[in-house]
């Protein structure tokens, strides 16, 4: 059948049936009959309980027989309500694109298996990658739609509590702890709380910020979200229809201030994470959270999730002679507003996006701006260049490219990446070769993988054009390197040519230093050694700590772009109710 039919779907469904009947069996030489040489397997918690990518056709097979013998994953069909089997291109490669349900022993799932015909066996059909993705734990499923919460406690006992009563006793936890304590209220805290919420885990986001969504509504007065709409959904609560393109900054804060009400998600402004300690026997962390009101609240959540996004702690470097500079110093993220300095003079240090969108702001206020390049930086046009990435959200569903996004191994995703960032060269020769001409030095990432990687790697390194770099191409901003600075003075810079540059401020868009100087901060060595690095690939195939257990049980971490957020948001919130409901060991690699 897997060869014979010319029915797309016939053919995925027949490679689904016996994959499933191979499965049962206890024998790698037939599992390896249904992949090409080089195919990749990415499981996220469906079969492994972790989230993992595995290589190769070999080690495919001997990974899935070990792991189905205990998961048991049965009833592999075609999902009827997601995106008919189909022929795609994906990483340079067409294949039949199948997105199927299953279930196991603990849970139900969702999957995508891509089938290329194998030349080495006769063009037979068979996988090139597959996906195994687990959706909902058996007993604990989602209370949604027709199955959504009656209310039943308030609406028809006219004597008891009403709702507000209700949600003010569970907001001010004045006789219990929480479960899960979230530490940062911005799109990571929020996903995940929200998961969290629906799977019944009481859950508690801390802030230190005065009002929700400040974390985005106190940023640089011209912000707006780089990517479009329709890839920033909120878990359960998408973007109304009419929504702008490109999300201006106080419109997004205002929407998190929304989602919290409308989520009913306990929220504490005003409150700083102090930091914790955990303690094995008990198997929760004792940690100090100070109020607004000066006031201190010693709490013991079994679980402490950081949301505190990819990078902690201001990156201020010590620049030699800096302190000699007496106008205003600021880092970027305690940059607001260019009209302060309109006809003034500034120099802003660093070239990424918030580098390139300070000085523009600046510039656009009336102020006379250098900007100086510290490192090669990769630009790409915001349209349609760096909208590339998100070519599938344009249609389908958003379910389905979440799944899609989730399916993609690293090294597919990174040789999409190149292919993108050529395409991208191409759009925006015009662009770069101007920026060339003046002296900008541009990369394009590791091994031309482009901007995605690089803020999965590093967090930043590239600028999305809106406008800064036709500005510096025509010397309306004036551009140096760092590198050509002799020393600062008292009022601006000067350069080893002898010129100088006067200044009144100063901005150090020097970025953030890795998540795990903020865990060491709040935690200890101890922790931070045991954790180790969070954020970027290291010599693996998955992010170092991310969305999963970590080393430090009940330690957690979630960061990234809205899209990020909302699909891993599930994945750890699911882990955390296996955890809560006596299904998975608290630390990462234990049953």
């Amino acid at each position: 059948m897997l060869d014979r039919t010319k029915d797309i779907s016939v053919a995925a469904q027949a490679w689904l049936d016996e994959f499933e009947r191979t499965l049962g069996e206890p024998d790698d030489e037939a599992l390896d009959r249904l992949f090409v040489a080089e195919c990749f397997w990415r499981d996220v918690l469906a079969l492994s309980w972790n989230l993992q990518t595995i290589a190769g056709r070999d080690e495919v097979s001997q990974a899935l027989a070990a792991l189905a013998a205990k998961a048991a994953p049965s009833n592999l069909k075609l999902a009827p309500n997601r995106a008919a089997p189909r022929w795609v291109t994906r990483a340079g490669t067409g294949n039949i694109e199948a997105i199927f349900n299953f279930e196991t022993v603990l849970g139900r799932g969702s999957g995508i298996v891509r089938l290329v015909p194998d030349a080495a066996d006769g063009d037979r059909l068979k996988a090139w990658t597959l996906l195994t993705a687990l959706d909902e734990l058996k007993g604990f499923e989602e209370q949604l739609g027709t199955s959504r919460p009656r209310g039943q406690t308030y609406s028809r006992d006219f004597r008891g509590p009403n709702w507000l009563d209700l949600r003010n006793a569970s907001r001010d936890y004045t006789d219990r702890d929480p479960a899960v304590l979230v530490v940062g209220g911005g799109q990571a805290g929020l996903a995940i709380a929200a998961r969290l919420k629906q799977l019944k885990v009481d859950t508690l986001i801390v802030d230190r910020e005065t009002r929700i969504g400040d974390n985005w509504r106190k940023r640089y007065h011209a912000l707006t979200l780089h990517n479009q709409v329709q890839v920033n959904h909120m878990p359960y609560m998408p973007f109304p229809p009419n929504w702008p393109v490109y999300i201006p900054k106080d419109k997004l804060a205002n929407w998190f201030e929304a989602y919290v009400d409308a989520m009913e998600l306990n929220f504490w402004t005003g409150t700083e994470f102090e930091g914790g300690a955990y303690d094995e026997a008990k198997g929760h962390w004792t940690v100090t959270l100070r109020r607004a009101d000066g006031s201190k609240r010693t709490m013991h959540p079994r679980h402490v999730v950081m949301g505190t996004g990819v990078s902690g702690i201001a990156n201020v470097p010590n620049i030699p002679t800096l302190d000699n500079f007496k106008g205003t110093l600021l880092h970027s993220s305690r940059y607001e507003d260019g009209e302060n300095w309109a006809g003034k003079r500034a120099i802003v240090i660093g070239t990424g996006n918030s580098g390139h969108d300070i000085a523009q702001d600046l510039y656009s206020s009336g102020a006379e701006v250098t900007l100086m390049q510290r490192s090669p930086t990769l630009v790409t046009n915001i349209e349609p260049s760096a909208q590339l990435a998100y070519a599938t959200y344009n249609e389908g569903t958003l379910e389905d490219n979440d799944l899609i996004a989730t399916s993609m191994p690293t090294p597919l995703a990174k040789k999409t990446h190149v292919m993108l960032t050529e395409q991208s060269r191409e759009l925006d020769k015009e662009l770069l070769d101007g920026l060339r001409r003046v002296g900008f030095k541009l990369d394009f990432g590791e091994a031309g993988t482009g901007w995605q990687f690089k803020y999965l790697t590093r967090g930043g390194g590239y600028y999305f054009n809106v406008g800064c770099s036709n500005l510096i191409v025509e010397g309306a901003i004036k551009l140096k390197q760092f590198d050509d600075i002799e020393s600062f003075t008292a009022d601006g810079a000067r350069m080893k040519d002898g010129t100088a540059i006067s200044a009144d401020l100063v901005v150090l868009s020097t970025g953030y230093k890795p998540q795990e100087y903020l865990v060491r901060k709040l935690f200890g060595d101890a922790v931070a050694d045991r954790v180790g690095p969070v954020w970027g690939f290291g010599d693996g195939l998955e992010l170092r700590n991310m969305y999963a257990r970590t080393r430090q049980p009940g330690l957690w971490f979630i960061a990234g772009s809205l899209a990020q957020c909302r699909i891993n948001s599930k994945y750890l919130a699911l882990q955390i109710k296996a955890i809560e409901a006596g299904i998975l060991g608290r630390e990462a690699g234990t049953a």
